[in-house]
């Protein structure tokens, strides 16, 4: 790969890093329903948390705590994050490759 390449592609790519969203500060109040589910399950979460716990059965106890098991899988988000940086080098290792 030649030099003057190498360089433009890594202008490229830092530009890529540079560039702000048009849009970063809207201000929108409307809710998404994962926002809400979120809020409703965080709440769950405290009801829980607040609850006299001393009175229960074992059984009870039980089932409260897979219910609280149950809503911290329901709150976590599983996905895959890549940082810019990450996709920089992906890319740049796929120019490379091919």
């Amino acid at each position: 790969m030649s030099t003057k390449k190498m360089v433009s592609l890594f202008l490229i790519a830092m530009s890529m890093t540079l560039i702000t969203p048009a849009f970063a500060n809207n201000s929108s109040t409307i809710e998404t329903p994962k926002e809400v589910m979120a809020k409703q399950i965080e709440a769950r979460l405290v009801e829980i948390k607040k609850m006299d716990k001393s009175s229960l059965t074992t059984v009870e106890k039980k089932e409260l705590r897979k219910e609280v098991k149950d809503l911290r899988k329901k709150a976590t988000n599983n996905g895959i994050y890549l940082s810019v940086g990450a996709i920089i080098i992906i890319i740049l290792l796929l120019i490379l490759i091919l």
